[in-house]
């Protein structure tokens, strides 16, 4: 089987070029042919067996225009060879052309009517470009969208989504992202390194602390009434207004600001358990990756990575600013260290059936059932539906 991967990013540098890596990856160990069709890629597929065809090296200064002429050369170069392929596989906006899989990580059409959207919280010039960004990409998402022969959602939230815009679920399935399981798994707690206080129960959040969408404001306001718990946080914290907040709440000498964190993992085995009350979150890889680092999670039902979450592993609240369920969660999971020990041992036996290459041999059983002739007068469809 040749496959061609079609997206911008194919490295491990963020959530969805972490995915695409991790299938390239898992594709070329089944003795797949790859091409990857990508502006950056990790060398080491390379090194794998992949042959990666450049589309414009470094992309452009300005998305808008990248996106404009990333879909431009892809379809020029699929107008030559695209036979040569058993699945064309994209990444949402990267081509004009009936392809086999579209792979959507985000939903443009519904994200363009949040309250959370960027055009929101800028100011002209910048909010009008945000606004024209979302515009076109949702308009440009139509009409790929219905190109696809099947499209794979990454989560549950992402797929109703694409229904409400009007793709029939009957071409649509799901297939959540992966984590891996060997690198965030159980281990010795950090606690000291990290100047933590050891003697408490710890609750973890690691996100964007710039924009409102990680809603660590309805954390903070929860923990105000719970004067035993403390709340690491991990993100780049210029420009962000939650040291502030927290000193107003009179919660800054329990809440442990860390800023920018490479080891994540390290910060993981550290706490007792993981918060996420996002108001908007396709899936979540942070959320797979604390599951399987062994602590029970909190999080939104915004956040797409919740429907993994039972009441054996975690906590889902709706909506993502109830502070008052938000406080009943970080109550039960505060008070009680057994059951945070049993639910943390859920937690990880549920992202062992998430691992990257569960992941993989999904997308792969989805390649062979579209690739596959049909028999006259039938049809193929996928087999993985939404729920």
């Amino acid at each position: 089987m040749r496959v061609a991967l079609i997206s911008h990013d194919i490295y491990p540098g963020d959530g969805q070029g972490r995915v695409n890596y991790e299938l390239a990856r898992y594709l070329l160990s089944q003795g797949v042919t790859v091409d990857l069709l990508a502006d950056r890629i990790d060398e080491h597929l390379v090194d794998l067996g992949a042959t990666w065809r450049p589309i414009h090296p470094g992309g452009q200064s300005v998305n808008l225009i990248r996106v404009w002429r990333f879909k431009h050369l892809v379809n020029r170069y699929l107008d030559a060879h695209a036979s040569r392929y058993d699945v064309l596989l994209a990444c949402g906006v990267v081509l004009d052309r009936p392809h086999t899989v579209n792979v959507a990580h985000f939903v443009h059409g519904t994200w363009i009517n949040s309250p959370f959207h960027a055009a929101r919280r800028h100011r002209a010039p910048q909010k009008w470009y945000y606004r024209l960004y979302s515009l076109l990409n949702a308009y440009w998402e139509q009409s790929i969208l219905h190109q696809a022969e099947v499209v794979v959602a990454v989560s549950d939230n992402v797929g109703r989504d694409l229904v409400k815009l009007g793709l029939p679920s009957e071409r649509l399935c799901v297939i959540p992202n992966g984590v891996d399981t060997d690198e965030f798994s159980p281990g010795p707690s950090r606690r000291a390194a990290l100047n933590l206080p050891g003697d408490v129960p710890l609750g973890l959040f690691v996100g964007d602390l710039r924009s409102p969408i990680k809603n660590l404001d309805t954390a903070l306001r929860a923990l105000v009434d719970i004067p035993d718990l403390h709340l690491a946080v991990a993100g780049t914290l210029d420009g962000s207004p939650y040291p502030s907040l927290a000193l107003d709440l009179g919660v800054a000498n329990r809440t442990h600001f860390l800023g920018f964190q490479r080891d994540v993992v390290g910060l993981m085995r550290s706490a007792d358990f993981f918060v996420l009350p996002s108001h908007q979150d396709a899936f979540g890889l942070v959320v797979t990756e604390a599951m399987s680092t062994g602590l029970p999670v909190i999080v939104s039902g915004s956040v797409g990575a919740s429907c993994l979450v039972t009441p054996e592993v975690g906590i889902v609240i709706d909506p993502p600013d109830n502070v008052e369920a938000l406080k009943t969660a970080f109550t039960t999971l505060a008070s009680d260290p057994v059951r945070r020990a049993k639910m943390g041992r859920a937690a990880r036996e549920t992202a062992l059936d998430y691992s990257w290459s569960r992941m993989g041999s999904r997308y792969l059983e989805l390649f062979h059932e579209v690739a596959a002739p049909s028999p006259p007068g039938l049809s193929q469809q996928p087999s993985k539906q939404l729920a």
